[in-house]
């Protein structure tokens, strides 16, 4: 008979005895017609089973789901207990419109001084445009919402299939831009501009429901099965804020991978060097803030797929904490991992949009999270009300002195490159040496079976909305690495799948104990800066397990256990690829979270200017610097 594992209950584990296990992957990297090979193998009836299994218990997941006794009961869905809360920080009305929300959050920011942007001689160092930056220009009469969208229009339609930066958009209409930024001009002509927001454009990611754009997932044919009604929700607030919604974003086919290749539509390069990837899932959404097209954009996160993007492209990315937005018309609504989150190319700018996406209750009940498109799906996860950190000085509040930083020293310096762990470690001194921040020692037991629940959890929520369109004959018209996972997917069992949820369960109470003595966790964002991109991986894709587990080495618990967290720049590496800082916060505490990387952002070395970059607001377009 062969050996199984019983686990403690979480409260007999003494924690202080556990060692950390580094993670080895064994799987094949695969590129060309070797790829292609592999993935008909995998889909072949009995061979394909014997790799799929192989590939599992090789890393670990046999023993975890098949050998293993877990004490505790299922959780479905991140559930978390009331939480204490937050201090110095602005309470926004429960019912409060977006608009209304907008004008809070303005007045919880630093004085706007317009001297910083528009009056900075060459020799200041790069900054990008802000939301604020747009307004001043608009109401100034320095440009109008239509002059700035002829000049995207032209960047854009110049980008092609084989042409680098391949596009960073799906979708784009550019007689809808126009159309919205002749509405917006006229506002602004007649003195009635509706928001910050009036404007300011704002891209979409792909599996977000945006009229008159049809919704692909990244894919060549799901938008052919599934009609787009009306925006979604996140979407119709943008919208009623005045922005311009630019199209929809490139993204990794179906979400379904974490480097941002799409061999549909073309592979979106990095602006700081378009020979690497730029991460994914939300690879267009990143790449287009980080080129400067615009300030910010809308992805969803469900494995990283918002921080991971912002952290190799420069930029600043949110996941909110499970439940803080609407899900309602997006791709992954039913999930129990995903949201749908802003990046931006400044701290401030990601406040802002995440304070006009918000749940409120004109639209719905009150902080109802939609995890489906019926009422029965609505679940009451009994938020805190939405709070906004007070930014009136430029270090990040008042409040951040008081603040314990957890970090788990071992999990913290397993990166590729050292680069990564010291420019994070910079900062972490500095939070210390300048607000007062305590960084305490932390350990974060079962990594391993924490990346283990969070794929099969995903992966069969992902299979679950999927397997109709398969069966219906649509398998085939996936990408290749999409099929890889797909194969993976398929071989978890139901008794997988409530196992996963026991682990979610016994994993939220290791962390919730964390957060008893420590108010964030910090960490690197990904364990390694963009990687290349294979030649051989444009036309039909890559599997590259390892670089993958690189990438969502830090990532996994904010989605898994449902937490907020953010990824804000903090550097370079030697080869000036960008780093991220991840910080990770309790249940609901996105000002925390926000605040504290207001703080980062203040502390950061200087912004250096991706390779690929438009200034819209001024005539000088550049496109590449050699």
């Amino acid at each position: 008979m062969g050996k199984f594992k019983v686990m403690k209950p979480v409260n007999e584990v003494d924690v202080s005895c556990v060692k950390y296990k580094e993670e080895d992957i064994k799987a094949p990297h695969l590129t060309g017609f070797l790829f292609k090979l592999f993935v008909k193998m995998l889909e072949a009836p009995l061979i394909g089973s014997l790799i799929v299994e192989t590939l599992k218990k090789n890393n670990g997941m046999t023993q975890i789901f098949r050998n293993t006794v877990i004490p505790e009961e299922p959780m479905f869905r991140p559930v978390f207990p009331s939480q204490k809360p937050e201090v110095d920080v602005v309470l926004v009305g429960e019912d409060e419109s977006p608009l209304n929300r907008l004008e809070t959050a303005l007045k919880c920011l630093p004085q706007y001084d317009p001297s910083l942007s528009f009056q900075a001689d060459s020799s200041s160092s790069f900054r990008y445009w802000k939301i604020r930056d747009y307004a001043y220009a608009y109401r100034s009469k320095l440009t109008t919402p239509s002059v700035v969208a002829e000049q995207i229009i032209s960047i854009i339609e110049e980008f092609t299939y084989d042409k680098s930066p391949t596009p960073f958009l799906i979708s784009f209409d550019a007689n809808e831009v126009r159309k919205q930024a002749e509405a917006s001009t006229h506002r602004f002509e007649q003195g009635h501009p509706i928001s910050i927001l009036d404007g300011v454009f704002i891209t979409i990611k792909d599996d977000i429901d945006c009229l008159p754009h049809t919704t692909t997932g990244g894919t060549t044919w799901l938008h052919e099965e599934r009609s787009v009604e009306k925006d979604s929700v996140v979407v119709s607030r943008l919208r009623s804020c005045g922005a311009i919604l630019l199209g929809k974003a490139n993204m990794h086919e179906l979400g379904m991978g974490t480097s941002g290749n799409n061999s549909n539509y073309g592979t979106t390069r990095n602006p700081h060097a378009p020979e690497r990837y730029t991460g994914g899932s939300s690879s267009g959404s990143a790449a287009i803030v980080a080129s400067g097209l615009c300030p910010a954009a809308l992805g969803t996160d469900g494995g990283g797929s918002v921080r991971i993007p912002a952290s190799l492209c420069g930029v600043t990315g949110l996941k909110t904490t499970y439940g803080r937005t609407d899900m309602t018309g997006s791709l992954c609504a039913g999930g129990t991992v995903e949201v749908v989150s802003p990046l931006a190319s400044s701290l401030e700018d990601t406040l802002l949009v995440q304070q006009s996406t918000i749940l409120n209750g004109v639209a719905t009940q009150k902080y109802a999270v939609i995890l489906g498109s019926s009422s029965a799906d609505r679940l009451n996860l009994n938020p805190t009300p939405p709070c906004l950190p007070k930014l009136l000085s430029h270090n990040g509040g008042n409040a951040i002195g008081s603040l314990r930083l957890g970090k788990y020293t071992t999990w913290f310096n397993d990166v590729h490159s050292s680069d990564i762990s010291d420019k994070c470690e910079d900062i972490l001194k500095l939070l210390s040496n300048n607000h007062g921040c305590q960084v305490v020692e932390i350990v974060v037991p079962e990594l391993e079976e924490m990346r283990a629940a969070h794929v099969v959890s995903i992966g069969s929520a992902t299979l679950c909305s999927l397997t109709p369109y398969c069966e219906a004959g649509k398998n085939p018209k996936l990408s290749y690495d999409t099929r890889t996972s797909f194969a993976i997917f398929k071989s978890f069992s139901a008794s997988d799948y409530i196992a996963a949820q026991c682990l979610r369960r016994r994993l939220m109470e290791y962390h919730l104990d964390i957060f008893k003595n420590v108010d964030v966790i910090v960490t690197p964002t990904c364990g390694m800066t963009a990687p290349l991109i294979p030649p051989e991986a444009v036309k039909n894709g890559e599997t590259n397990f390892q670089v993958a587990a690189y990438l969502m080495r830090f990532v996994v618990a904010a989605n898994l256990l449902g937490f907020p967290a953010i990824s804000v720049p903090v550097g370079y590496d030697k080869e000036g690829m960008p780093i991220g800082l991840q910080i990770m916060g309790r249940p609901w505490a996105e000002a925390t979270v926000l605040a504290l990387a207001a703080a980062v952002e203040e502390l950061a070395p200087v912004t250096k200017k991706p390779a690929i970059f438009h200034d819209v607001l001024n005539t000088n377009r550049i496109h590449e610097e050699k």
